[in-house]
């Protein structure tokens, strides 16, 4: 149950297009942007870890970053494919 109350301000045209896509998903104004809210507020937060490491795992940590990756065929594949813009131009 909900008990506390958000309120903002917005431009007609905001509304009616948040409320377009609430319709298009199935949900109302208030669920859809609450939705959109907290999935932003998730990632800004995700975005601000931080986490606290002794030497020794600072050490080991650094390691990792500062090692060359590892081989990758799938990757190697992937970039070895040319863009489709790019094949066309050649053609």
């Amino acid at each position: 149950m909900r008990d506390t109350a958000i309120n903002l301000r917005a431009r007609a045209e905001q509304r009616d297009l948040i409320d377009h896509a609430a319709r298009l998903i199935g949900k109302n104004r208030s669920d859809f942007m609450l939705d959109a809210a907290c999935d932003k507020a998730q990632g800004v937060l995700l975005d601000q870890v931080f986490f606290n490491l002794d030497a020794r795992k600072y050490r080991q940590f650094t390691k990792l970053l500062d090692a060359p990756p590892a081989r990758n065929p799938g990757l190697e594949r992937l970039k070895a494919v040319k863009a489709p813009w790019k094949s066309r131009a050649a053609r």
